[in-house]
């Protein structure tokens, strides 16, 4: 009886390692919520993520971090405090001549969570729901997430996280890179996640650092200028797991350079449904929009 169950016991751990297997296989297209799909939701909030993890297709959930004054990873766009679509602690708006007032990097993360950026009318997605919430820590989004996954038995999504900093804004609106990648690896390595992860970035510093300390990480190189495919990767310095240009320098010759170097390209923001058919036809490997509804309708 004692052998029958080692045998049974061996069998299903076996099983359960080749499950896993399967589950961390990087989707063949990876359809991605850009900031959680802003055109829908407020952007960069768990709400956002956790409606993107409804709608059929959507297999990654794309977000932005940034590091607070107390060494918190935040999960926010801006350097600042937008004007735009964010309101203060007591609900009133914050005046256009503070669009530089309210730094991330200069504030605690208990003051940043008194900013509510739900329930303010952004005009430049006049669709998206209006709930009132907070920038919430990466901590706090991966545990409401990966708790929706559990609860509602669905598929393991991957995070796709950008770090936003860059030279000019070292120790003014961004830690130094070392110290950016070991908060954010902190994070991901105790959350028990890297293995769902790409970490992306304009600063190549940041995902060159992963490169060197975390071979395993997945990276990707974003990029919005008129440089060829080969002038990119030399500029990086290594081949990256994916390439992510904006969506307008795709073309047939930068996929299949890409494809021959075993690179994936995963353009950004396309939007329309007609744009998205369009790169879809070019045989790219993922699409990022703020409208993850129509990516996920895209055929």
């Amino acid at each position: 009886m004692k052998i029958k169950k080692t045998t049974i016991f061996i069998l299903l751990s076996a099983f359960a390692v080749k499950s896993h297997g399967q589950e961390v296989k990087f989707p063949a297209f990876s359809a991605e919520a850009h900031r959680g799909g802003r055109g829908l939701m407020p952007e960069n909030t768990i709400e956002a993520m956790l409606n993107a993890m409804k709608i059929d297709g959507i297999t990654t959930l794309e977000m932005d971090t940034h590091i607070s004054k107390d060494g918190k990873v935040v999960v926010t766009h801006d350097d600042y405090l937008s004007p735009a679509f964010m309101l203060g602690p007591e609900g009133k708006d914050i005046p256009a001549t503070d669009v530089k007032k309210y730094p991330i990097f200069g504030m605690n993360y208990s003051e940043i969570k008194q900013f509510d950026l739900g329930t303010k009318y952004y005009d430049l997605f006049p669709q998206q729901k209006k709930v009132k919430t907070h920038l919430p820590l990466l901590t706090e989004l991966i545990d409401a997430v990966q708790r929706d996954i559990k609860t509602n038995k669905r598929k393991q999504f991957f995070y796709n996280i950008e770090t936003k900093c860059s030279e000019s804004g070292d120790g003014i609106t961004n830690p130094k890179p070392e110290e950016f990648v070991k908060l954010l690896m902190e994070v991901i390595t105790k959350k028990k996640i890297t293995d769902f992860v790409v970490i992306q970035s304009f600063d190549k510093r940041t995902i060159q650092i992963i490169h060197e300390k975390y071979p395993k990480m997945k990276t990707s190189f974003l990029v919005a200028n008129k440089k060829t495919y080969e002038e990119n990767i030399a500029d990086l310095g290594y081949k990256p797991f994916i390439l992510s240009p904006v969506w307008q320098m795709v073309n047939e010759d930068l996929v299949k350079k890409a494809h021959a170097d075993g690179v994936k390209i995963i353009p950004w923001t396309a939007n329309t449904l007609a744009d998205i058919q369009k790169l879809k036809a070019l045989n790219v490997d993922g699409i990022i929009s703020d409208y993850p509804d129509i990516l996920g309708q895209a055929k």
